[in-house]
């Protein structure tokens, strides 16, 4: 069937194979509104390192990443916080969770309950603990009746009917355990191998992942060329069955193509849309001026219809700098790394035809994937690794410490309007 694919400032025919995919689910929290681009006074300034994950429970915001200390929103003394804070997310104020971890925090996960922590640790507390903890979130305390056992890191958790998914550079890479004990279920048994560019791309990891609203399929991307036995470098989707996940027929040999600057692996993010009808990914990789067979330095969105394909719906430029994370609401796709442009797919680390100043943040057209005019601008940094949805606006969690004109260091909070 053909389709329009949207190169953002070109636009080109091409053949994508595919079926349509099932009945679409309503997500949760949708956002019909693009968010303000004033930012809330009301956000903790993390004094150092980086904030590289966010997560909500209940009245409480979880804050992870790389640093020690944070301090209240009205500048009222350092707080000492290790990798890992919790806050209420209306008035700022911090709560008594307290943890030590002995390295960085990357992915976090809850049932409301519990509070599952991942990163590249192995120390939690004094306790011995690789890759992924389970604690009591209020006050930090571990819970020594849960050990995954792992050997490596963990860089995205999610749970999903009742297991907790966890992705990263341990043994298996990719793994659904029992959210009590950490134990394997034996669900995912897909073997995640090689490294595209051998060891010039670092070791194989599924880095980042996102899970449907109807918990049927995951998108992964990382450094990997092999999913399931299949052919699949940088990006796969997953179907998870009731019984046991399999390697879904989507790919594009887009992914198989190492960027101008032979980087071999440069996918960053993914997130599903509101209703798990398509996926964005983002990725860094150098640039690629006016060459639609290469999508790095770029936001790519792809039809979730489990079919092989080779152009995406549409892709969105930034002209050579990176793009970390990425956020999908039915208003919106917000981007967010170190990029200076958007709409650009003739730069060449400058504002080719079209291209419009986006520093830091952007906000596109989930159709057209064009972005909108909405620019709060942000300092550029290394960027942010993560974006967190919400039902009353977005956080925005970074290495920088300016956003809407604002100083607000590593954490930032724009509301709807």
């Amino acid at each position: 069937m053909k389709k329009l694919v949207v190169v953002v400032g070109v636009v080109v025919a091409a053949l994508v194979a595919g079926l349509q995919g099932g009945a679409a689910v309503a997500s949760p929290i949708s956002q019909d509104y693009v968010v303000s681009p004033n930012p809330s006074d009301l956000t903790p300034r993390v004094q150092e390192g980086a904030v590289y994950k966010m997560l909500q429970l209940g009245g409480i915001m979880f804050a992870g990443g790389e640093f020690s200390s944070v301090k209240p929103y009205n500048n009222s003394g350092t707080i000492a916080r290790s990798r890992l804070f919790g806050f209420n997310p209306v008035t700022g104020g911090l709560t008594g969770f307290h943890a030590t971890f002995n390295a960085a925090v990357w992915a976090m996960a809850t049932d409301g309950r519990s509070l599952w922590v991942g990163g590249y640790f192995n120390n939690v507390n004094g306790v011995a603990r690789t890759g992924v903890v389970k604690m009591d979130p209020y006050t930090g305390a571990v819970d020594t009746a849960f050990n995954a056992q792992l050997t490596g890191s963990v860089t995205d958790m999610a749970l999903v009917k009742g297991r907790l998914i966890l992705g990263g550079a341990f043994g298996k890479k990719l793994m659904a355990v029992n959210p009590a004990t950490g134990a394997d279920t034996g669900y995912i048994k897909l073997a995640i191998t090689g490294a595209p560019g051998g060891t010039n791309a670092g070791q194989t990891k599924v880095f980042r992942f996102a899970v449907n609203p109807a918990g049927t399929r995951l998108a992964i991307v990382g450094t990997f060329t092999s999913v399931g036995g299949q052919l699949r470098r940088q990006a796969a989707l997953i179907t998870l069955g009731t019984y046991g996940a399999w390697t879904s027929t989507w790919y594009s040999t887009l992914f198989d193509k190492p960027c101008w600057s032979e980087t071999p692996t440069y996918t960053r993010d993914v997130d599903f849309s509101y209703d798990g009808t398509f996926f964005v990914i983002v990725t860094t990789g150098g640039t690629s001026p006016n060459n639609r067979d290469l999508i790095c330095d770029a936001a790519t969105r792809w039809n979730t219809n489990d079919a092989r394909t080779t152009y995406p719906v549409w892709v969105n430029y930034t002209g050579g700098d990176t793009l970390l994370s990425v956020q999908v609401t039915r208003a919106a796709v917000y981007v967010q790394g170190h990029q200076r442009w958007m709409n650009n797919p003739g730069g060449n680390n400058t504002a080719g035809p079209g291209a419009v100043s986006r520093p830091g943040i952007a906000a596109l057209n989930p159709h057209s994937g064009l972005a909108y005019s909405w620019n709060p601008t942000k300092d550029r940094g290394i960027g942010g690794y993560d974006l967190l949805l919400t039902s009353t606006g977005l956080w925005v969690g970074s290495d920088t410490t300016h956003i809407g004109g604002e100083v607000h260091e590593r954490l930032a909070f724009l509301p709807l309007p």
